[in-house]
Formats: C-alpha cells, sequence, structure tokens
C-alpha cells in the first residue's frame, strides 16, 4: 500500500493557527473604544495593532506557543478534548520569528500565551525559556508573558524576572462562580494565591517593583452578577494593586453545553454591551474617583445595558447637579455625563489663564457628548 506522508507545518503555518487562537485572550488589546480593540493587521494575523496609554498605536507581535491544552475550561474552545488543528511552537522558532519582525521593525515587542502543556511548570519553562532567548538577543523591549494557572512560586519570580508585564487570569468573580467552568483547576490555590503572590512581588520597593501586573474576567461563561465582578475588581486594584483589569465577554456556543453561559438569558449581544458597560466602570473607578459601592445597579445586581454607568448615577443624584464649570473642581467635574479627562483638563487649562467659560462651546465642537453634558452644567 502506498504510503501517506503528512506534510509538517513550518513555522508561519504554526503561526496561522496559534495566532488565530490567541484571539481569547485580550488582556493587551481590550479598550473602550470599538476601534481600539479585536483587530489584527491585514496581513500577518499575529502582527497585533494595540492604543498606547498616551492615544498612540504601537504593534505587538502576538501569539500562543501551543493551542494544546491538559485543562478543562468549559468555556474554552482549546479546552481538552475539543476539535481543532493543534501545533507547538518551539521556543527557538518563535524567537527567531519575532525577532526577524522585530529588526524589521514591524513589532515593538510579543505577547506570549499558551495552553497547558504537561503542566503548568512545564509550560513556563518553555514561556521563560523563548523569554530568555529574545532577552539574551539583546531584546530589551516589552514583553507580556502570561502565568498560568498553578504555576510554581519559583516559575512566577523566573518569569517576573524577564518580562515587563504579566498576567494571570482570575476567570470570574469568587470559588462559587468558578465551579462550573472547571473540574482541575483550584480557584484558591492555582489563581487567587499566584495573583496575590505576583502582587507582593511587584509593589514598590519589592525585587520586581514596576512590572505591570494585570488580570482579565471571562464575562457570561458563569452565572456571575456584575455587581460580584464590580467588588472582585474593586479588591484588586485596592487591596492587590493591580495596574489593569480586563474583560471578554463569553460568546456562546465556544463552551461546552452545560455551561450556565449556554443558558442564560443574556444574547451574545447584550454580553458584549455587558463587557462594554465594565470597562467604563473599570474608567470610573480607576480615573473618576467613584467607589465601588456608587456604581448604579438593578435589583438583580446587573448594570444596565441601556444607559451608561455615569450617566446612571448622575440621574440618581440630581442634588448633585448643576455643576459650574468656572469653579467647581475636577473631581466633580469628572462625574458630569458627558465630559471626560480631556474635556476637564481642558476646563481647568482656560480657568488658569483666566478665561471665563460662558458656554460648552469653549470646549471646540459641540459633539454629542458635550450637549449631554450641557443638561448637568452652568456657567
Amino acid at each position: 500500500m502506498p504510503l501517506l506522508i503528512r506534510k509538517t507545518l513550518d513555522t508561519a503555518g504554526k503561526l496561522k493557527i496559534l495566532a488565530q487562537d490567541s484571539r481569547y485572550d485580550l488582556a493587551c488589546a481590550c479598550a473602550t473604544s470599538a476601534n481600539e480593540h479585536r483587530r489584527r493587521s491585514a496581513d500577518n494575523k499575529w502582527v497585533y495593532p494595540v492604543v498606547l496609554p498616551n492615544g498612540g498605536t504601537t504593534y505587538l507581535f502576538k501569539t500562543l506557543l501551543s493551542n494544546t491544552c491538559v485543562n478543562d475550561c468549559a468555556y474554552c474552545p482549546l479546552r481538552a478534548g475539543s476539535e481543532g488543528a493543534r501545533c507547538t511552537l518551539q521556543p527557538e522558532e518563535l524567537a527567531r520569528e519575532f525577532l526577524s519582525y522585530y529588526r524589521a521593525r514591524r513589532v515593538s515587542g510579543i505577547f506570549l500565551s499558551s495552553g497547558v502543556i504537561v503542566n503548568p511548570d512545564r509550560t513556563m519553562e518553555l514561556i521563560n525559556r523563548t523569554a530568555q532567548i529574545l532577552r539574551r538577543s539583546q531584546f530589551r523591549g516589552y514583553m507580556h508573558l502570561k502565568i498560568i494557572p498553578g504555576a510554581s512560586e519559583s516559575a512566577i519570580r523566573h518569569t517576573l524576572s524577564l518580562a515587563s508585564a504579566i498576567s494571570l487570569n482570575i476567570e470570574t468573580a469568587g470559588k462559587e462562580n468558578f465551579k462550573p467552568l472547571s473540574m482541575n483547576k483550584d480557584y484558591e490555590r492555582d489563581i487567587i494565591q499566584p495573583i496575590q503572590l505576583i502582587s507582593r512581588l511587584t509593589r514598590p520597593g519589592n525585587q520586581y517593583a514596576g512590572i505591570k501586573h494585570t488580570t482579565q474576567f471571562i464575562i457570561g461563561a458563569s452565572a456571575e452578577t456584575d455587581k460580584e465582578i464590580i467588588s472582585y475588581s474593586w479588591k484588586l486594584y485596592k487591596e492587590l494593586s493591580l495596574n489593569r483589569i480586563y474583560f471578554s465577554a463569553y460568546q456562546r456556543g465556544l463552551g461546552q453545553a452545560n455551561l450556565p453561559g449556554e443558558k442564560s438569558d443574556f444574547t451574545n449581544s447584550q454580553l458584549l454591551t455587558r463587557e462594554h458597560r465594565l470597562y467604563q466602570v473599570d474608567w470610573l473607578i480607576r480615573k473618576y474617583g467613584f467607589g465601588a459601592d456608587e456604581i448604579p445597579l438593578d435589583a438583580q445586581g446587573n448594570l444596565s445595558l441601556e444607559t451608561d454607568p455615569k450617566e446612571m448615577w448622575a440621574k440618581a443624584h440630581p442634588e448633585f447637579f448643576p455643576i459650574n464649570l468656572n469653579q467647581a473642581e475636577a473631581k466633580s467635574l469628572l462625574r458630569v455625563p458627558g465630559l471626560g479627562q480631556l474635556s476637564v483638563e481642558r476646563i481647568l487649562e482656560l480657568r488658569k489663564h483666566g478665561v471665563k467659560i460662558h458656554s460648552l462651546n469653549a470646549l471646540g465642537k459641540m459633539t454629542k457628548n458635550l450637549q449631554k453634558a450641557q443638561i448637568y452644567t452652568i456657567c
């Protein structure tokens, strides 16, 4: 009988598969406007546009090291036993490909994650070896490395010694909500305790101070409420000093049939709106001085899908308004629906130079947001 020979995938072929599968991890790509996330470059799908804090754009090389996984995460299309083409990049292979893009100035950094190969520490060994090769090749740029749930302290410390930023996905809010998501991961041991460890190691004055620490919630795979997610987010920021929290809406059809998210009342479109509302809350907490207990929720503990949380708060607190544009402090101006950081900075700059503001037209073109702000302000 003739032999059936299967052609081995080359590096580019593996990258096409692995970069496509890395779309489920958005921890370097989400933001609050539609043009800032869930996009890839038109040609190489592993070249990923990312918006920087200053508003500029850079490009990261974003892929999985492997889409093979021994974990049973019920929401994940790459879970053990699921269908699909599987492949793994060797650390030397991935490092060589990244450096060719970096030296050609097509990317400025790398975001590297992976399915779980054999066990967490074996996977971290491969991720860290890739990072070591890059650092020894004189790459000093941005490197975001994923921490695999269940990784040992020694593996985490090794990652911190190499990375610019690290992340370990919290996945959901609390042990009870986590139970439907995985049978072979322990929420406290594999997720919460490593996040606490990373927090201690990256605090100011400690060995790895300055390494950015982020995490991500999967929204709607389990039956958690927005109130639970906001409460956990508040603690992650205030008690563990995380730099950023990301949210990824679960989309029905990706997970196992018995998953709560497959049976929930939320549509896929509503889950995306819910994700967006949580990003708005995140902004209110991180940038605008809101407390977790100030965020308006419905009787079920969820955010409004129709109205943004800042406007909901304003409607519930008519006694706080109107705000005088010529007198109010920045923290009060930031509570005005329609006024963001740039608008408030512009108001303060005008006042600093002795300019009396007679209308919001002083800020420029009368946008929809400024029209909304008119309702809540006086001059």
